[in-house]
């Protein structure tokens, strides 16, 4: 005989109802606990934001605790805490530039830190004359101090690694806006600015420069004198012109510039003979100097870089400033010629120059 098969127990719904319930409950419960320990507002500052700054030598347990239990509520950096433990964060502390959002929860607080999610330092590189003036501010910058970066920048070992000597250490810092990591140390910032460096000189301004026959760095020290020498865009490429064209006939490149950084006074408003005659043992004297001084003067803007690059095909040999004081310079092929511009000039008497300029004449 076939065994009757077993009968099974009917669910009650009523269970079932009880179960869905309790685990909705649960799962609610849960969700509850979780936002409020990891997700609600964890900050107690009333700024938009606070910066957080974790320097490499106090990159410890003790220092962070204490910088970070300054922004957070209480629950919130018992949390911070917790998860700190937990995860083991005070054995892989990253030093940076840490910015803390007003609100933020503690799970995103917590993980940037670990993270090492830093924010970026801006860098606006305009010109810079002296590697001086370059350390004191990215030392205002940077954690490293005024003083590291000076002592790494002067010294010929640390330099050498990027193709550069004292002299020619400038043409490596091509003004512009840069993002970089405040705990970067000297040697990652000139890695840095040697990137840039090449990324700027693109296979269209090396083809350039190869027309010109000049190197990067020559071009770079043209460039620098053409940019202590106008503020007029416009007229860059033609007095990189002039410059050019005296190099090529072996000229004293006569610029007063140069003058002025051997003087190491950038603030002579007029050259004159005693300026030029106390610097005259200078490699920067070009009126004493045939050719060009040994590196750039400044930090030359990208348009005068580019200016030298593009310096219009002219005969000019000669300029000087108008009277007007507009900016503009009157430009001449002849010495007869730039004479009679001097009558109208703003810079030097005809009489200095051709006691200057001319004892050697072409």
């Amino acid at each position: 005989m076939a065994q009757k098969k077993a009968r099974k127990k009917p669910v009650k719904k009523g269970s079932n109802i009880i179960s869905i319930v309790l685990l909705s409950v649960l799962a609610f419960v849960s969700a509850a606990f979780f936002y409020l320990l990891f997700l609600r507002p964890a900050t107690s500052f009333n700024a938009d934001q606070a910066t957080l700054y974790i320097p490499t030598k106090k990159a410890d347990k003790s220092f962070v605790k204490e910088l970070v239990r300054k922004h957070l509520k209480p629950v919130g950096f018992t949390t911070f805490l917790a998860l700190s433990e937990w995860s083991g964060y005070w054995n892989e502390i990253k030093p940076g530039k840490y910015v803390i959002e007003k609100n933020a929860s503690i799970f995103t607080i917590f993980r940037n830190l670990k993270g090492g999610r830093q924010i970026p330092v801006e860098l606006t590189i305009n010109k810079f004359r002296t590697k001086k003036e370059l350390a004191k501010y990215i030392g205002g910058k940077l954690e490293c101090t005024e003083a590291d970066i000076y002592r790494f920048i002067s010294n010929n070992d640390s330099i050498r690694a990027f193709g550069v000597k004292q002299e020619t250490l400038m043409t490596l810092i091509i003004p512009n806006t840069y993002e970089i990591y405040w705990n970067s140390s000297p040697n990652e910032f000139m890695k840095r600015m040697s990137k840039e460096s090449n990324a700027f000189w693109t296979d269209s301004r090396i083809d350039n420069a190869i027309l010109l026959g000049l190197s990067k760095e020559e071009v770079i020290t043209i460039a620098s004198i053409v940019e202590e020498e106008t503020n007029n865009i416009e007229e860059k490429p033609t007095i990189a012109s002039v410059y050019i064209n005296r190099l090529k006939q072996g000229m004293p490149l006569g610029a007063d510039p140069t003058i002025k950084f051997a003087v190491g006074d950038f603030r002579i408003r007029r050259v004159t003979f005693g300026h030029i005659s106390s610097t005259a043992g200078s490699p920067y004297n070009t009126y004493r100097n045939k050719g060009l001084p040994p590196g750039p003067i400044c930090t030359p803007s990208i348009a005068s870089i580019d200016a030298v690059l593009k310096a219009e095909k002219t005969d000019y040999l000669y300029f000087c400033a108008r009277a007007d004081f507009s900016g503009s310079h009157s430009f001449a092929s002849t010495a007869e010629e730039h004479f009679e511009n001097l009558k109208h000039a703003s810079c030097l008497t005809p009489k200095i120059k051709l006691k200057i300029f001319y004892q050697n004449p072409v």
